[in-house]
């Protein structure tokens, strides 16, 4: 009988920044629909209500917890709900992070506080979750899949955006050491890299523009959740089971033309101009 190298059935894997209704509440129900058992973790009970209740309801095997995964406090509540969960534990989806529209400014007006807001935010809730996760499954010799969202913005220039684009290139680089230190204990490292995508989150400050979309990205349009949470679950599963240390560009082809940045250097796809103003102040 053939193995079904996409399934996780038996497998608790946890997954942060799992209601925000984008790319980690997308991933929570791929993971649940794959046979996975899904902690779903959020700041938010109103999110976890609005978009992580209904696909319980659905009878997905999802246990949702309201945490924030920045504090060791929560990353504490988390595995506590992890050991109390009915299965083995596996994998992890490091979702939680982004960067609010106030974040954008230029270099020369980053302040501390700034700088260490983002790297909470982003690159430490990476690296506790991931640190936690991996301790859990080498105490008990289980495999295990470790997967955190980058950005484009760490993989290239992130002009009025340094500190997130810093923190997510930041993500490359202990992705690619934790493959390393992790490998023998048979738990694999890997990240994706997305482009610019639909989520609630980024319709903050990016609006409907398909011909800009044509101009920007290769396949010309922006990615939808579905598409970042599907290489997610690539990675996750056995299907990559070769795969360790990497992070995987998904962005539609928007690295290969580059043409996101308008003549004043500021990313075409900001919707607002006064907004666009106010960061390059």
């Amino acid at each position: 009988m053939e193995q079904n190298l996409l399934k996780f059935d038996g497998r608790i894997v946890v997954v942060t920044g799992a209601a925000g209704g984008g790319i980690g509440t997308s991933v929570t129900r791929m993971l649940a629909e794959a046979g996975a058992t899904v902690v779903a973790v959020s700041r938010s009970q109103e999110k976890i209500d609005k978009n992580v209740a209904p696909l319980i309801a659905r009878g997905l095997s999802i246990v949702p917890v309201v945490a924030d995964v920045s504090t060791d406090e929560g990353v504490a509540a988390t595995m506590q709900q992890v050991r109390r969960t009915k299965g083995t534990l596996y994998g992890l989806a490091n979702v939680a992070g982004g960067a609010a529209g106030p974040t954008w400014m230029r270099a020369t007006r980053v302040t501390r506080s700034d700088w260490r807001a983002l790297f909470n935010q982003n690159l430490e809730t990476m690296f506790f979750m991931s640190q936690a996760v991996a301790a859990e499954l080498r105490e008990k010799h289980l495999p295990g899949s470790i997967v955190s969202l980058s950005s484009i913005s760490g993989m290239n220039s992130a002009p009025y955006h340094l500190a997130y684009g810093a923190a997510k290139a930041a993500i490359v680089a202990v992705t690619r050491t934790l493959g390393v230190e992790l490998a023998l204990d048979n738990i694999r490292v890997n990240a994706i890299a997305p482009g610019t995508t639909i989520t609630p989150g980024a319709g903050a400050y990016i609006d409907e523009d398909p011909e800009r979309d044509r101009r920007a990205v290769a396949m010309g349009r922006r990615a939808l959740p579905d598409e970042q949470a599907g290489a997610v679950l690539f990675l996750l599963s056995e299907l990559s089971s070769y795969i360790t240390g990497q992070t995987i560009l998904v962005d539609g082809g928007l690295n290969l033309k580059w043409t996101h940045l308008g003549a004043d250097n500021t990313s075409v796809f900001l919707k607002d101009e006064t907004f666009r103003a106010a960061i390059k102040r």
